[in-house]
């Protein structure tokens, strides 16, 4: 892989694809009869995010060799993403997620990535190391380590950035995606003694170290070595905690559209305060008005909100 030309504000590993939402609200995929085709996958959403908020960021990844292949590099880049790191795989077609909308809480995912995905089959000898070392953020989420040869390419990553400060850990739980919950528990351990930063919600904690509740299970994740735990928290909003800060951000009042990009926009604008060195409440305050912009729109990628719209409801949200 070429060198990176200069240091990225925001590098993530992990999924891309395609993701078609129904264009009619509340109506089963049986009954559907018009999609609309979007840029899809956790990371590739956080890398966008991040440019959307004026950070230079990249993502390595893989997609097939095929047109949706194609698409997925071309939106990339139109949505400010450097995309030199996504690879062309021969053996597996690039991955399709189908959605139902159903607001404000019920939104199945249906993952077409069987029987693995190029995402899945990033080598290390695919990582550029001196990428990884030189980001001023590194971003990964645990589904990659849900299947070889991706897994060992996280870990070769990690190894070669030594803990720097900003790795982040998506504790991204997909239970479709890993043999038992045990074998999911079993590598977030492992890859949580290489982050300084874990985020994920109550159920993905439980995964991650064996609590629900937000305050123990954030102590279990800094007990691991992080730095910073976030934990969210659904209505009850979300908690940051290091070890001399607790901050919990009650949540934003929208009218929900579609919840699935909610996270990744929560992740762009955190990748964005960490960098900008806001106090911790900012950076959770300003990720949650990210992730409820998101939600309030149909799809993910292209609906990442840009820094004077997240600015704008974060600090209503502040004056209430």
């Amino acid at each position: 892989m070429p060198a990176a030309e200069s240091h990225f504000d925001v590098l993530a590993i992990g999924r891309c694809g395609v993701d078609l939402y129904p264009l009619r609200v509340g109506v089963g995929l049986a009954e559907v009869e018009t999609f609309g085709k979007f840029l899809g996958g956790s990371a590739a959403n956080v890398t966008v995010a991040a440019a959307r908020l004026g950070r230079r960021s990249a993502l390595i990844s893989g997609v097939g060799s095929d047109p949706f292949g194609d698409y997925v590099r071309n939106e990339l880049a139109r949505l400010g993403v450097d995309n030199r790191y996504i690879g062309t795989d021969s053996n597996y077609p690039t991955p399709v997620t189908f959605c139902e909308i159903f607001p404000p809480d019920n939104f199945p995912l249906y993952f077409y990535r069987r029987p693995s995905a190029p995402d899945l089959q990033v080598r290390s000898t695919d990582v550029d190391f001196d990428a990884v070392r030189n980001a001023r953020l590194y971003w990964s989420t645990v589904t990659g380590l849900s299947e070889e040869p991706s897994r060992s390419a996280h870990f070769a990553a990690w190894a070669a950035r030594g803990r720097a400060s900003h790795t982040v850990l998506d504790l991204d739980y997909r239970p479709m995606f890993w043999a038992s919950p045990a074998d999911a528990s079993t590598q977030m351990q492992r890859a949580l003694e290489h982050v300084t930063v874990a985020v994920g919600n109550r159920e993905e904690c439980e995964i991650a170290v064996g609590e629900t509740d937000p305050h123990r299970a954030a102590d279990a994740l800094l007990d691991l070595g992080v730095q910073l735990a976030i934990v969210k928290q659904g209505p009850d909003g979300v908690l940051g905690k290091t070890r001399n800060t607790s901050i919990t951000v009650l949540p934003n009042r929208i009218d929900v559209v579609n919840g699935l990009g909610a996270g990744d926009g929560f992740g762009g604008s955190l990748c964005h305060g960490l960098l900008a060195d806001w106090p911790l409440e900012k950076i959770l305050r300003y990720a949650n008005a990210a992730g409820a912009i998101v939600a309030s729109r149909l799809e993910c990628s292209t609906a990442m909100p840009t820094a004077a719209e997240v600015a704008q409801l974060a600090e209503k949200t502040a004056d209430v």
